[in-house]
C-alpha cells in the first residue's frame, strides 16, 4: 500500500515523518525578546548557546535581573554582562548584591544603566555586617529617564547639591541611609513628577528632621521598624499640596509628626503612633474622606476641627479611653456614612463604666450613616454593649449593622453565655431605622 502524502510548504512529506524544524527560532524578533524578558536573565543568558541565531539575542533584552544571593554572580560578572549588553535602553535593572567582593563598582554599575536610559532601577545591598554603599550622587546631576528607584538596605545617599531626576514617579527607600538632613531636602526637591513616595526605616537613626516637601506628590507611605532601634527623638514634616493617599505605621518613639499642607487628602491609614501630640495629624487631615486611626494613647482632640467631607471612619479601640474619641469622630463628622470599630481589647473594663456619648445626637446619625461594622470583640463587655446600643437607636438611616465575633473556647460556658446574652439583648433593640439589617457571623481570622 502506497503512504498518502501530504503538501507542506510545497514540499511534500509522509505521514510520519517527524518534522526537524526550530519553530520558535523563525518568530519575529522583538517577539523573542518579548519572550525573553519574562524569565529570570540567567536563563535568558543561558539562549546564547542554542544557535547562532540565539547567541546575541539576550543582549538585547530591555530587563535585567542579577540576584547574586541565589546565582552566585559578583558584582565583577555583572559588570561585564552589563558591558556586552547592547540594548539602547533598559526598561528595568534589579542588582541584587550580597556578597561584599567589587561592593565597591556598584557605582559604575549604577552608571552603565544611567548611561543606557534605565527607566526603572532597583538596587539591594543587603549585607550582614550593615556596610554602606555610596550612591554615587555625581550621576544624579541631569536625568531624563529613571521613572522608578528603589533602594534597598544598606545604601548610604549623600547629595550635597540638589538632584534632577525629571522623570522620576516612584521612589521608594527601604532602611537606606542619608548622610545629612539636607540630603533629603536635596534628593525630594530634584523630583519634580515625583507622585509616589515609600519611606521605611528605624526612626531617626540616620537624621533627625525628614523634611517631606514634593508639590507632586500624591502617594505616602511611612513604616518605622520601633523593634530595631532605642533611638528617640525627632519627627517628619510633611508639605505636599497634592497628596491624596497617607499611610503612616508605627511611630513609635519619635516627637512630631506635622503635616502642613494636604488639602488634596482622600484617604489616611494612621496606626501605631503613639509618643506625639495625636491633636497635630488630626487637625491635618480634616479634606479626607476615608480615614483608619489607631493611636494607642490618652486622644487629645484638637478644637473645632470639623471632618466636612469624610465619608468611611475606621477606629480601632484597644482602650477604654480610646471611646471617647469615637464620640469626638460623631461630633465632627457630619457626613460619615460608613463607620467600622475594630478590637479587641487589651485592658479590663471598669465596673460601673459609662460610655462618655455625645451630647446631643450626631448629625451623621440623623441623617447619614448606613453601615455600622464592629468587629474582633467578644461581645462580653458593657462597654460594647453600651457603644452597639446607642448608635442603634440613633442612626435614622441605618441599613446594615455587622457584629463579628472572636472565638471563645466552648469549654467557656461562662463567656459564651454573656455573648449570648449580650448578642440577644442587640437583637431587640428598638432600632431607629426600621430598615436596619441586624448580622451576626464570625470574624473571618
Amino acid at each position: 500500500m502506497k503512504q498518502k502524502r501530504k503538501m507542506v510548504g510545497g514540499e511534500s512529506l509522509r505521514n510520519g515523518d517527524a518534522i526537524n524544524k526550530d519553530m520558535i527560532s523563525e518568530l519575529p524578533e522583538a517577539l523573542l525578546l518579548h519572550i525573553l524578558s519574562s524569565v529570570p536573565t540567567r536563563d535568558a543568558i543561558a539562549t546564547s548557546v542554542l544557535s547562532k541565531r540565539w547567541r546575541s539575542l539576550w543582549k538585547m533584552v530591555p530587563k535585567l535581573d542579577f540576584e547574586s544571593n541565589i546565582e552566585q554572580v559578583s558584582s565583577e560578572d555583572v559588570y561585564r554582562l552589563l558591558l556586552l549588553h547592547k540594548a539602547p535602553f533598559l526598561e528595568s535593572l534589579h542588582l541584587n548584591i550580597e556578597n561584599t567582593s567589587g561592593r565597591l563598582d556598584i557605582g559604575i554599575l549604577i552608571g552603565i544603566a544611567l548611561s543606557r536610559h534605565v527607566r526603572k532601577l532597583e538596587l539591594d545591598l543587603y549585607n550582614d555586617g550593615h556596610k554602606t554603599v555610596r550612591f554615587p550622587s555625581v550621576l544624579c546631576s541631569y536625568n531624563n529617564t529613571l521613572e522608578v528607584l528603589k533602594l534597598m538596605y544598606h545604601v548610604l545617599l549623600d547629595f550635597p547639591s540638589r538632584v534632577c531626576f525629571n522623570a522620576l514617579r516612584e521612589l521608594h527607600l527601604y532602611y537606606v541611609v542619608f548622610e545629612n538632613e539636607a540630603s533629603v531636602c536635596n534628593l525630594l526637591s530634584g523630583c519634580p513628577r515625583l507622585r509616589d513616595l515609600v519611606v521605611e526605616r528605624n526612626s531617626n537613626f540616620d537624621v533627625e528632621t525628614y523634611t517631606i516637601a514634593v508639590p507632586s506628590l500624591q502617594r505616602l507611605t511611612i513604616e518605622e521598624d520601633y523593634s530595631s532601634t532605642d533611638v528617640g527623638g525627632g519627627g517628619y514634616v510633611i508639605n505636599a499640596p497634592a497628596l491624596k493617599y497617607l499611610n503612616i505605621t508605627g511611630l513609635y518613639f519619635i516627637d512630631f509628626c506635622l503635616i502642613e499642607n494636604a488639602p488634596e487628602l482622600v484617604e489616611a491609614k494612621i496606626k501605631d503612633v503613639s509618643h506625639i501630640a495625636n491633636e497635630n495629624i488630626l487637625a491635618s487631615l480634616t479634606s479626607a474622606k476615608r480615614l483608619s486611626f489607631h493611636l494607642p494613647l490618652e486622644i487629645k482632640y484638637p478644637t473645632g476641627i470639623i471632618f466636612f467631607q469624610l465619608v468611611s471612619l475606621e477606629l480601632h479601640i484597644y482602650k477604654i479611653i480610646e471611646w471617647n474619641l469615637l464620640s469626638c469622630m460623631l461630633d465632627s463628622s457630619p457626613k460619615l456614612q460608613i463607620l467600622k470599630l475594630i478590637g479587641p481589647y487589651r485592658e479590663e473594663c471598669p465596673v460601673g463604666w459609662e460610655w462618655n456619648q455625645p451630647k446631643c445626637v450626631p448629625e451623621c446619625l440623623l441623617l447619614h450613616l448606613e453601615t455600622l461594622v464592629l468587629t474582633k470583640y467578644k461581645w462580653e463587655r458593657e462597654d460594647e454593649k453600651q457603644v452597639a446600643t446607642y448608635i442603634l437607636k440613633n442612626a435614622t438611616q441605618l441599613k446594615k449593622a455587622i457584629f463579628s465575633q472572636t472565638y471563645i473556647n466552648p469549654k467557656e460556658l461562662r463567656n459564651l453565655e454573656e455573648r449570648r446574652k449580650m448578642l440577644n439583648e442587640l437583637a431587640s433593640v428598638v432600632r431607629a431605622s426600621t430598615s436596619c439589617q441586624l448580622v451576626f457571623k464570625p470574624d473571618d481570622l
